[in-house]
């Protein structure tokens, strides 16, 4: 099972809003937003709720790449989330998701028996290519067993 059909069977929110998981590498996770009229908002474009949704689905996707290898000892968690409207969204939006700090050093930090936070930084995107919304979301690795 792919990380894009592992999150569309575990997390009802990417598969009601029938996210697209087009890439999922731990350099990069690439998830699109449909165009679909039931989530538009009072402008027609997709609606904001739909917006955080599609960029924390993007995080999660590179998270999961990067530290899959990781789930039998630690849990990824969203700590914060922050998000920044900066052009009007219209038709089909994709999310672009890249670690905000190299995977090996968040995974020594755990080796250490720290809890490691990351940022994950997201940019989201028209059609057209212009840049509609800026995201960033703060993970952290939660080890199973702390000491």
């Amino acid at each position: 099972m792919s990380i894009g059909e592992m999150l569309a069977a575990t997390v009802p929110m990417a598969r009601t809003l029938n996210l697209e998981f087009r890439e999922t590498t731990p350099d990069k996770a690439v998830v699109a937003l449909p165009d679909q009229s039931e989530y538009h908002n009072h402008v027609g474009g997709p609606h904001a709720g739909a917006m955080f949704t599609l960029g924390e689905s993007a995080s999660g996707a590179i998270v999961l790449a990067a530290f899959g290898a990781q789930l039998s000892r630690a849990v990824p968690l969203a700590v914060s989330a922050e998000i920044a409207y900066k052009k009007l969204a219209k038709g089909p939006v994709t999310a672009t998701a890249t670690l905000g700090r190299p995977a090996a050093e968040v995974i020594a930090e755990l080796d250490a028996g720290q809890r490691p936070e990351f940022p994950v930084a997201i940019e989201i995107q028209r059609a057209d290519g212009a840049v509609t919304g800026e995201m960033t979301v703060l993970w952290t690795l939660r080890p199973n067993n702390p000491s």
